[in-house]
C-alpha cells in the first residue's frame, strides 16, 4: 500500500509541476528569424533571411557591433542573401546564386561582403570565402530600430536598419 501511495504522489506531482509549466506563458525568442523577398524592377529576385538582434540599450560600433571588425550582419545563424539574376551591387558585378552577408562596421562607411561561407554558423567568417566587397556610407535613422531590420525596395536599393544606424546599397 505505500508504494502505491507514493506512486500516486510522484505521479501527482509530476502531473501538476507538467501543467504548471505547460501554462507559462513562452518567452520571445530573443533574436527572431525574418525573411523579406522583393521582385526589383529588373526581374530579380532577392531574399534575406536572417535573425533579429536587439540593440538592448548597448551602443552600436563598441559594445555590439564593434567598428572595424567583421560582424554577422544578424543573430545566430549567418544572413543569406539570394539573388535569381547576375546582378551589379554598387556597379560591382556579382552571379546570381546565394551568399552569405558580412558586414565591417565603421563609424561613416560599412563594408558589405559577399561571402561564399553559407554554412559556417554565424559567428565564423572566412576572408578566403569572399565574393565580392562593396563599401557605402552610413546614414542615421530616421527613426530608432530596436531589432535589425532589413528592407528590399522594388528600385534596388537593399537597406537595413538597427539602432541609430542605417546602411543601404544599391542592386541593378
Amino acid at each position: 500500500m505505500k508504494k502505491f501511495l507514493s506512486y500516486l504522489f510522484i505521479t501527482g506531482f509530476i502531473l501538476t509541476a507538467f501543467t504548471a509549466s505547460a501554462q507559462q506563458p513562452k518567452k520571445p525568442r530573443p533574436s527572431p528569424a525574418d525573411t523579406v523577398k522583393a521582385t526589383l524592377k529588373s526581374g530579380v529576385d532577392v531574399e534575406i533571411a536572417y535573425s533579429q538582434p536587439s540593440v538592448k540599450g548597448r551602443t552600436i560600433g563598441t559594445d555590439i557591433a564593434p567598428y572595424g571588425k567583421w560582424w554577422r550582419t544578424g543573430a545566430n545563424e549567418v544572413t543569406g542573401i539570394t539573388f535569381s539574376k547576375d546582378v551589379k551591387v554598387e556597379g560591382k558585378p556579382l552571379k546570381a546564386g546565394k551568399y552569405a552577408l558580412y558586414t565591417i562596421p565603421g563609424e561613416n562607411d560599412w563594408v558589405i561582403i559577399f561571402s561564399n561561407g553559407l554554412k559556417n554558423w554565424g559567428t565564423v567568417y572566412k576572408q578566403e570565402e569572399d565574393v565580392l566587397r562593396v563599401t557605402v556610407k552610413t546614414k542615421k535613422s530616421p527613426e530608432f530600430v530596436e531589432q535589425l531590420k532589413f528592407k528590399i525596395d522594388p528600385s534596388g536599393l537593399i537597406s537595413f536598419a538597427w539602432g541609430d544606424k542605417m546602411v543601404a546599397f544599391k542592386v541593378k
